[in-house]
């Protein structure tokens, strides 16, 4: 069985990511990615506007893990 990874992806300066959740399910996965607190343009609470204020832009997506 695949197992997936969420990886946030920040856009100020050089493009970069890092992995921050491991051993998911395509369906963990997908739900965590589909909550507004995911993303730089839909976040509301004070940890992610913060985030945003001190590294721009961002995003989580997921990949299958290798």
């Amino acid at each position: 069985m695949a197992t997936y990874m969420i990886v946030r992806h920040y856009y100020n300066g050089p493009t970069y990511h890092r992995v921050i959740k491991r051993g998911l399910t395509l369906q963990e996965a997908q739900r965590h990615c589909k909550n507004p607190e995911t993303s730089s343009s839909t976040c509301s609470k004070a940890l992610g506007r913060r985030r945003t204020v001190e590294k721009g832009p961002w995003f989580d997506g997921y990949q299958e893990a290798r």
